[in-house]
């Protein structure tokens, strides 16, 4: 005995792979813009950590010409010695830099300030970022 075999019915389903293919595409650009997105914020936060590693520099350049200064005055702090700090330093970070000022005896605050307009937040706000404040305590004797 013999059975026939029946033919398959064939579905059409014209379109729809393409339909599949473009949701595939706009998902995946909105992965790429993403990962856009934070690569972009990785090349800030690269840019603020090389402006603070260059602010921290010129404080400890600071702290040792204090420390410097209280050795060649005899135990006597001062920061009249140190002087053209700022101005050595003023190359990179244009017209931002304070002086180190004795605050009480041999205690001195070395701010730094740099302006950045990378991280406007919107018109006129800025995330605040650039400010370095450093506090040292030095030994000697108050001038």
């Amino acid at each position: 005995m013999m059975t026939s075999l029946k033919p398959l019915k064939l579905t059409y389903e014209g379109g729809f792979t393409l339909l599949e293919a473009l949701l595939a595409v706009l998902v995946l650009s909105i992965g790429l813009l993403g990962v856009a997105g934070m690569q972009l914020k990785a090349m800030q936060s690269a840019q603020v950590a090389y402006q603070r590693s260059i602010a921290t520099l010129a404080a400890q350049d600071a702290v040792e010409r204090l420390w410097a200064s209280v050795a060649a005055n005899d135990g006597i702090c001062s920061s009249a010695s140190i002087d053209d700090w700022a101005s050595q330093w003023d190359p990179h970070f244009p017209g931002t830099l304070s002086a180190p000022l004795a605050q009480d005896g041999c205690r001195f605050a070395i701010d730094i300030q740099w302006s950045d307009d990378r991280f406007l937040i919107d018109e006129g706000s800025v995330e605040n970022v650039s400010n370095l404040k450093y506090l040292v305590r030095v030994p000697g004797s108050g001038s």
